[in-house]
Protein backbone atom coordinates (compact mmCIF):
# COMPACT_ATOMS: atom_id res chain seq x y z
CA UNK A 1 0.00 0.00 0.00
CA UNK A 2 1.19 3.23 -1.01
CA UNK A 3 0.51 6.55 0.94
CA UNK A 4 0.53 9.57 -0.86
CA UNK A 5 -1.42 13.26 -0.91
CA UNK A 6 -0.66 17.02 -0.73
CA UNK A 7 0.39 18.84 2.54
CA UNK A 8 0.27 23.03 2.65
CA UNK A 9 2.61 25.04 4.74
CA UNK A 10 2.47 28.62 4.94
CA UNK A 11 5.19 31.06 5.80
CA UNK A 12 4.76 34.51 7.13
CA UNK A 13 7.31 36.42 5.24
CA UNK A 14 6.62 40.10 6.52
CA UNK A 15 4.18 42.71 8.22
CA UNK A 16 3.66 45.83 6.50
CA UNK A 17 1.09 49.04 6.57
CA UNK A 18 -0.68 49.18 3.36
CA UNK A 19 -3.93 51.25 2.83
CA UNK A 20 -6.56 48.16 2.49
CA UNK A 21 -8.82 47.94 -0.85
CA UNK A 22 -10.96 46.13 1.03
CA UNK A 23 -11.93 48.76 4.17
CA UNK A 24 -9.89 51.47 3.36
CA UNK A 25 -7.88 52.04 6.06
CA UNK A 26 -3.86 52.16 6.51
CA UNK A 27 -3.57 49.23 8.08
CA UNK A 28 -0.80 46.49 9.04
CA UNK A 29 -0.92 43.81 6.40
CA UNK A 30 0.95 40.17 6.54
CA UNK A 31 2.51 39.23 3.70
CA UNK A 32 2.26 35.29 3.85
CA UNK A 33 3.65 32.43 1.34
CA UNK A 34 1.61 28.95 0.86
CA UNK A 35 3.30 26.39 -0.33
CA UNK A 36 1.70 23.05 -1.65
CA UNK A 37 4.11 19.48 -1.45
CA UNK A 38 3.55 16.76 -2.65
CA UNK A 39 4.15 13.78 0.18
CA UNK A 40 4.79 10.10 -0.15
CA UNK A 41 4.14 8.34 2.96
CA UNK A 42 3.98 11.31 5.01
CA UNK A 43 7.22 13.09 4.00
CA UNK A 44 6.95 16.07 1.74
CA UNK A 45 9.16 15.39 -1.61
CA UNK A 46 8.36 18.70 -3.79
CA UNK A 47 6.38 21.68 -4.38
CA UNK A 48 3.46 21.51 -6.43
CA UNK A 49 2.50 24.98 -5.89
CA UNK A 50 2.84 28.22 -4.48
CA UNK A 51 1.14 31.68 -3.80
CA UNK A 52 1.75 34.60 -1.82
CA UNK A 53 -1.24 36.26 -0.60
CA UNK A 54 -1.45 39.83 2.25
CA UNK A 55 -3.62 40.12 4.31
CA UNK A 56 -5.47 43.22 6.28
CA UNK A 57 -5.24 42.39 10.12
CA UNK A 58 -8.00 44.94 10.66
CA UNK A 59 -10.53 43.50 8.15
CA UNK A 60 -9.37 40.47 7.03
CA UNK A 61 -9.64 41.28 3.68
CA UNK A 62 -7.18 38.61 1.72
CA UNK A 63 -5.85 40.00 -1.82
CA UNK A 64 -3.70 37.55 -4.22
CA UNK A 65 -0.17 38.93 -5.07
CA UNK A 66 2.24 38.14 -7.44
CA UNK A 67 5.70 36.42 -6.70
CA UNK A 68 7.52 39.92 -7.97
CA UNK A 69 5.23 42.18 -6.21
CA UNK A 70 5.74 39.93 -2.87
CA UNK A 71 9.54 39.81 -3.36
CA UNK A 72 8.96 43.66 -3.41
CA UNK A 73 7.10 44.51 -0.83
CA UNK A 74 9.31 42.67 0.90
CA UNK A 75 11.97 44.44 0.30
CA UNK A 76 10.17 47.47 0.93
CA UNK A 77 9.62 46.11 4.30
CA UNK A 78 13.22 45.95 5.45
CA UNK A 79 13.69 49.04 4.47
CA UNK A 80 11.39 50.92 5.89
CA UNK A 81 12.33 53.00 9.18
CA UNK A 82 11.50 50.01 12.00
CA UNK A 83 9.98 47.63 9.51
CA UNK A 84 11.63 44.08 9.93
CA UNK A 85 10.41 40.95 7.68
CA UNK A 86 8.95 38.62 10.04
CA UNK A 87 11.41 36.35 11.76
CA UNK A 88 14.52 38.21 11.35
CA UNK A 89 16.28 39.37 14.54
CA UNK A 90 16.19 43.36 14.63
CA UNK A 91 19.84 44.57 14.54
CA UNK A 92 20.73 46.45 18.38
CA UNK A 93 21.50 49.91 17.03
CA UNK A 94 25.32 51.47 17.76
CA UNK A 95 26.25 54.72 18.42
CA UNK A 96 29.82 55.76 16.75
CA UNK A 97 32.81 56.08 18.81
CA UNK A 98 30.84 53.87 21.59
Amino acid sequence: MIIFGTRGYLYQLAILTLVCGGCGNPAAHTLRKRVTKFTLFFVPLFPVSTRYTTQCTFCGTEQKVTKEQAEQLQTQAAGAPGGQPYGRPQQPHQHPGA
